[in-house]
């Protein structure tokens, strides 16, 4: 049988003293009606309030309270959801008053991601962002925990659940020092996992980017990845990583991540830092943005602003302007290091590889190197540190073409035969 679709309606609140990121407009009423769709709901009205400042009661204001109940009553709804991170005495109240469910934005965006993490990784991630966003807004009077896990739960309740009155905060922050082990030996296996892929001298791109601005799309139409691209938010949140030719003797990785989007958890930033993380260790950053989405400026700047925090700020990236086949070319920004594509039909790829590949290989320069036999410490690390292509033994040496980065060149300089490129 068919799940029936939780009937909800929306709220937000467009405060003077509020931070632009911080505030709700009609933009961003539309991605949080786009979010209760993705969540398993069906918005049927919203409501924006304009205020000097927040109430400090029910957040909205006494009046658009009861316009927001009237809508509720008309339209039989179940769930109310504000756009604006809502404390808990506030979340207390308009239940109270409206006689519903109300969960916040944040609620909303850690409930889809308890729904869509596959891998361990993935949902442990999740289980920490949700205890942690739990924990201030426990009252201290719970016994025990309760772990809804049923597709049929309410949007909102998902993961670590509410079912009587729920846990005590030692409870609580027991699961989280558990979770935070189990995820720190994650880390270590990660950063394990990359001193062995560097070993092997194979530069990485990271896409990055707004959610469903076609990172997966893109991944598939390189690599044949076999991911599945559906037109909706937060469709991928486990990392995939696929090999990518860039010529006969060149090999790219290419890392697909989770997608970016406005008044993003904090803990769920924090939490998927084990994941996130890469982002810094990649040799250049894939900035997919959807040139046909009317606000891709200000979800340009919501990744930016999420690269800087996660201290990828100083990675080499190139803004890759996506779905240029449903824009006029007049549109698209023409600026350096930035490509015009279209991840569903394959245009402008080709440009986009070449220009990883003079990023990854600036400063570098490819040798011949004819190395004496009894110099095995200088052939450890050319294989360590370099590109090893093409290794011949000769009479009296051995005859080695390799990509050498600029911080090691001249270490090796004396045993350079002849220089390919600069």
């Amino acid at each position: 049988m068919e799940q029936e679709l939780e009937r909800a309606v929306i709220a937000g609140l467009n405060a003077d003293i509020m931070d632009f990121s911080e505030k709700s407009t009609e933009e961003s009423l539309e991605e949080l009606a786009a979010l209760v769709e993705t969540a398993g709901g069906v918005c049927l009205a919203r409501v924006l309030q304009n205020h000097p400042a927040p109430d400090p009661h029910s957040f909205i204001g006494g009046g658009k309270v009861e316009e927001l109940k009237a809508l509720i009553e008309a339209n039989e709804a179940t769930l109310a959801v504000l756009d604006n991170e809502l404390s808990p005495s506030q979340t207390r109240a308009l239940g109270d008053e409206l006689g519903v469910r109300v969960i916040d934005r944040s609620t909303l965006i850690l409930d889809i991601f308890a729904q869509r993490a596959k891998t361990r990784e993935g949902r442990l991630q999740v289980e920490l962002a949700q205890y942690k966003y739990m924990l201030p807004r426990l009252t201290g009077m719970w016994t025990h925990l309760v772990r809804q896990t049923s597709s049929a739960s309410p949007i909102g309740t998902r993961g670590p659940g509410e079912t009587q009155l729920e846990t005590d905060r030692r409870h609580i922050r027991r699961k989280i020092d558990k979770l935070a082990e189990e995820l720190e030996e994650v880390r270590k296996n990660r950063a394990t996992q990359r001193r062995q892929r560097q070993k092997t001298g194979i530069p990485v791109a990271a896409l990055v980017g707004y959610t469903n601005a076609g990172k997966s799309t893109l991944l598939n139409c390189l690599t044949d990845a076999g991911i599945p691209a559906v037109n909706r938010l937060f469709d991928t949140l486990d990392t995939t990583t696929r090999r990518l030719d860039l010529g006969p003797t060149r090999q790219i990785l290419m890392s697909d991540t989770v997608g970016f989007i406005n008044k993003l958890p904090h803990h769920l930033i924090e939490a998927f830092k084990a994941t996130l993380e890469e982002l810094t260790y990649a040799d250049v950053l894939l900035h997919v943005i959807d040139i046909s989405n009317p606000l891709w400026r200000n979800q340009a700047e919501v990744v930016e602003r999420l690269i800087v925090q996660l201290g990828a700020e100083q990675t080499p990236c190139i803004r890759v302007y996506n779905k240029c086949d449903l824009v006029p070319l007049e549109f698209i920004p023409k600026e350096e290091n930035s490509v015009r594509i279209s991840a569903a039909t394959g245009e402008g790829t080709q440009e986009m590889l070449d220009l990883i590949e003079r990023i990854v290989n600036r400063g570098k320069r490819q040798v011949i190197l004819h190395l004496p036999y009894d110099r095995g410490d200088i052939l450890d690390i050319l294989h360590k540190k370099c590109e090893v292509k093409k290794t011949d033994y000769l009479d009296t040496c051995m005859e080695i073409e390799a990509v050498i980065p600029a911080e090691h060149y001249d270490g090796l300089k004396t045993f350079v035969f002849e220089t390919e490129q600069d």
